[in-house]
């Protein structure tokens, strides 16, 4: 058992329990497979807001990053058509983008992507991390992915294989490791 130190300070500390949840509440998560409601894309995007609190240019520049605008625009009630129990009428890739739209609108100073982009094509796909990692040089952001395509704009990347740690530096250190010993 581990500590999780941030800035030197466990997060975990018993002195300070709210630490643990002010932690929490500075990550946006995007996971494979996205969590969505029985309700509205612009409920689902501003997940945890009040729709009276809501500031829909704030929505749609979210949208435009994530690029789901133009899909949303194309169908009947926009932002406010429901997507159905857990996005059940909208395609994987879809319900990827407006888990993106949603953390891009939350506004973190850490978004974690875990596999976020895995039900897109490859142009989407590149769309999305140049507007991701174009939107604010103050955001930390942690990819995972199987697909390199997928990290083509990190300036670090850590390879695991078996749950080890086997490069961790440059990207194109890595990568030219990773070509070498014929893993890529």
């Amino acid at each position: 058992i581990g500590h999780l130190l941030i800035d030197g300070v466990d997060v975990h500390g018993e002195s300070n329990p709210e630490r643990l949840i002010n932690w929490y509440s500075t990550i946006a998560h995007v996971p494979q497979n996205i969590y969505l409601t029985d309700r509205t894309i612009l409920e689902n995007i501003a997940f945890g807001k009040r729709v009276n609190d809501i500031k829909i240019e704030e929505i749609k520049e979210a949208g435009k990053l994530a690029e789901i605008t133009e899909f949303i625009q194309k169908i009947r009630y926009g932002y406010n058509a429901k997507v159905g129990e857990r996005g059940v009428s909208l395609s994987g890739g879809q319900r990827q983008r407006i888990g993106i739209a949603r953390a891009i609108f939350k506004q973190s100073p850490l978004l974690i992507l875990d596999e976020a982009t895995s039900a897109l094509d490859s142009n989407t796909e590149s769309k999305i991390i140049s507007n991701i990692h174009l939107m604010n040089k103050e955001t930390t952001i942690i990819m995972i992915a199987h697909r390199l395509s997928s990290l083509s704009k990190c300036e670090r990347l850590i390879y695991i294989e078996n749950g080890q740690i086997m490069y961790d530096g440059d990207r194109n250190e890595v990568l030219l490791r990773l070509k070498k010993e014929k893993k890529i």
